[in-house]
C-alpha cells in the first residue's frame, strides 16, 4: 500500500522556494536587494593511507539550497534574476571505467530544482560575469566554506557572515516536502524498532538487535543513519548517549533504543524501551507509564506559539508526581521541584528541533543557564508553527547521577533511598516521537505504538 509520503515525493525537492525564503529572511535584515548567495558542496576527501574516499556527507546549507547530495558542486542564486545555477563535475572518461557514469548535466537538470547545471570549470566565467553585470552586488557565502581556489573578488562587497543564519532560521520551519521527508526516514525508523522488539526473545546481545534494525533501514533504502544507534540493555540504559551496543542482553530487564535513519538527508529520532523477556517487570512498568504520561501531557499542549520550556517544566511535574506516589521520592511537590530534585532522574532536555541534524538549527539552548532543569534543554522558547519537534521525556537510575544527590542536604530529604533501591535494575525508560508541529495543535509524524501492552505484543510477535 502506498504510503502517504509517496506522492509528495515523486516531486523535486524545493530549493528554488528554500532560496527565495533565505533571500526573504536576508532583506528582513537589511540586507542588500541584490547580489548572488555562493554556495559550495562537500569536497571529495580521501582516508589516510588508503586510496578511498571518507564517507560522504553533504554540506546541510548546500542541500537545502539544491537537493544535490554530488560531491565537488558548487552553486549559485543571483537574487535579482531568481535564478540559479549548479556546477556539477565534468565527466572523466579515465573515472568512468572504475566507477561508471556519473550525472550528466540532463541528469541534473530533470533531478534538482535549479534553472541551470554547468560543469564546474565554468564557475570562475560565471562569476565573474555576475560581478560584471552588477558592479555594486554583493557576494554572500559561509566563512570556512570558500575554496581557496575561487575567487569572488570581482564583486563590490563580500559578506562571510550574513547568509548562515538566515538558512537556519529558514530551515526550522518546513514544508511539505521536507515534512513527506521526514515521516518517510520515521516510517522506515518504526520497522526497524519493530524488528528489534521482535528479535529480543531469540539475541543474545546489543548488537544483534542493532543489525536486526540496520537492516530493516538499508531494506528500505535508507544506509545512513540520523546519529549512532543506541542500543543499551539493563544499567546501561541510564547512559543518556549509551555507544557501546555489544553487551549480552542475559540477566537483565531492559532494552532502550534510541536509533532513526536519515532519508535524503532528513532525519528520524525515536526512542523505545522494551522488556527482553517480553514482560515488563512491576518495577519497569511504573516507571514506564510515569514516561509515557510525560510523553502525552506535553504532546497534547504542543502547538505553535506555545513556550517549549514550560513543557519542560510540565514533564519534570508529572515525573516528580509519579516517583512521589512510588515512594522513591517523599516530600511536597513544589518543593521537590523548587530545589530541582527530579534532575537527578530526569537529566536531559524534554525534546529539540528536528530536520536535517537530528539536533537541528535554532533551537537556542543555554548551556550556561543557572536554572538546573535547563542548561541541557536543546529547544528553548517559542515553538514555530509548521517547524517539527521531539518529545522525548525519560526517567533513569544512574548511579553517578543520584548518588551526588543522596549526599546532599538540600536534596537527599527528597529521596527514599529504600525504595530506590528497588529500581537501579530498570536503568532508565525513554519514549520519543517526531511531532510536527501546526497552527492549531500537533500530528504525530512517529507510526509506533506506545503503550507498555502493545510494546509486549510486539515482542510477542516475533
Amino acid at each position: 500500500m502506498a504510503q502517504d509520503f509517496e506522492p509528495i515525493l515523486k516531486g523535486k525537492y524545493p530549493g528554488k522556494a528554500h532560496a527565495r525564503r533565505v533571500v526573504q529572511i536576508l532583506r528582513e535584515k537589511g540586507a542588500a536587494a541584490d547580489g548572488v548567495i555562493y554556495l559550495e558542496a562537500r569536497h571529495t576527501q580521501m582516508q589516510e593511507d588508503n586510496d578511498g574516499p571518507v564517507p560522504f556527507r553533504q554540506r546541510r546549507f548546500f542541500y537545502y539550497l539544491t537537493g544535490c547530495n554530488l560531491a565537488d558542486c558548487y552553486f549559485v542564486y543571483d537574487i535579482q534574476a531568481d535564478k540559479s545555477t549548479l556546477f556539477i563535475p565534468p565527466i572523466d572518461p579515465e573515472d568512468v571505467i572504475w566507477s561508471g557514469l556519473p550525472t550528466t548535466i540532463d541528469d541534473a537538470l530533470k533531478l534538482y530544482d535549479v534553472d541551470h547545471v554547468q560543469p564546474n570549470t565554468a564557475l570562475p566565467a560565471t562569476l565573474a560575469a555576475l560581478a560584471a553585470a552588477n558592479p555594486k552586488s554583493t557576494v554572500y557565502a559561509i566563512d570556512g566554506q570558500v575554496s581557496a581556489h575561487v575567487s569572488l573578488d570581482a564583486f563590490a562587497a563580500r559578506d562571510l557572515a550574513a547568509v548562515k543564519p538566515a538558512m537556519e532560521r529558514a530551515r526550522v520551519v518546513k514544508d511539505a516536502y521536507e515534512v513527506a521527508l521526514i515521516r518517510r526516514a520515521n516510517y522506515v525508523s518504526g520497522l526497524g524498532h519493530v524488528a528489534a522488539m521482535q528479535r529480543v526473545k531469540s539475541a543474545t546481545t546489543e548488537q544483534e538487535l542493532e543489525a536486526s534494525f540496520l537492516e530493516r533501514c538499508y531494506s528500505y533504502n535508507s544506509k545512513e543513519m540520523s546519529y549512532h544507534p543506541i542500543f543499551a540493555s539493563g544499567r546501561a540504559a541510564a547512559t543518556l548517549h549509551y555507544i557501546d551496543n555489544t553487551c549480552a542482553l542475559e540477566g537483565k530487564q531492559n532494552v532502550l533504543v534510541d536509533a532513526g535513519a536519515e532519508y535524503n538527508n532528513y532525519c528520524a529520532d525515536i526512542t523505545r524501551t522494551f522488556p527482553i523477556s517480553g514482560k515488563f517487570t512491576k518495577e519497569s512498568q511504573a516507571i514506564y507509564d510515569i514516561v509515557l504520561k510525560m510523553k502525552n501531557e506535553t504532546s497534547a499542549r504542543l502547538k505553535g506559539g506555545v513556550n517549549y520550556d514550560d513543557l519542560h517544566i510540565l514533564a519534570h511535574t508529572i515525573a516528580i508526581d509519579g516517583l512521589l506516589e512510588l515512594g522513591i521520592l517523599k516530600g511536597n511537590r513544589e518543593d521537590i521541584l523548587a530545589a530541582r530534585t527530579s534532575a537527578a532522574f530526569f537529566p536531559h532536555g524534554l525534546g529539540h528541533h528536528l530536520g536535517m541534524d537530528c539536533h537541528d538549527t535554532c533551537g537556542g539552548q543555554n548551556r550556561q543557564d543557572p536554572d538546573k532543569l535547563f542548561p541541557n534543554l536543546r529547544l528553548r522558547g517559542i515553538v514555530p508553527t509548521n517547524s517539527v519537534v521531539t518529545i522525548e521525556p525519560g526517567v533513569y537510575f544512574c548511579d553517578f547521577i543520584i548518588k551526588p544527590y543522596l549526599k546532599d542536604p538540600v536534596h537527599s530529604k527528597f529521596i527514599n533511598e529504600e525504595v530506590l533501591n528497588k529500581y537501579w535494575d530498570v536503568g532508565g525508560v525513554r519514549i520519543e516521537d517526531d511531532i510536527l508541529v501546526t497552527e492549531t495543535g500537533h500530528e504525530n509524524l512517529t507510526n509506533l505504538p506506545t503503550t507498555a501492552a502493545e510494546i509486549e505484543a510486539i515482542v510477542a510477535s516475533a
